[in-house]
C-alpha cells in the first residue's frame, strides 16, 4: 500500500473567521498585497462563537481537507 502524496498536492482549507478579528487581518493582508495560498477559502462570519458544528461537517462532506476556525 502505498501512503505518499504527490508532490503537486495541495489540501483545500475553509477558514470560518470571525468579522471583527480574523476577518479583518485577512482583508488589511490583502490591502497590504500580501500573498495566502489559493487553496484557503475565507468565509466571514459575524462571530465565530456562532459557528455551528453541522457548518465544520458539511465542509468535510464537500471535500474540505482542513477546517480553521478563527476568532
Amino acid at each position: 500500500m502505498n501512503t505518499s502524496t504527490p508532490n503537486s498536492w495541495e489540501p483545500k482549507i475553509i477558514a470560518f473567521a470571525c468579522h471583527y478579528c480574523a476577518f479583518a487581518a485577512a482583508d488589511l493582508a490583502g490591502v497590504m498585497r500580501r500573498f495566502y495560498p489559493a487553496n484557503i477559502r475565507i468565509v466571514r462570519l459575524p462571530c465565530s462563537g456562532k459557528l455551528d458544528y453541522s457548518y465544520v461537517l458539511r465542509a468535510f462532506e464537500k471535500g474540505m481537507d482542513g477546517v480553521f476556525c478563527a476568532g
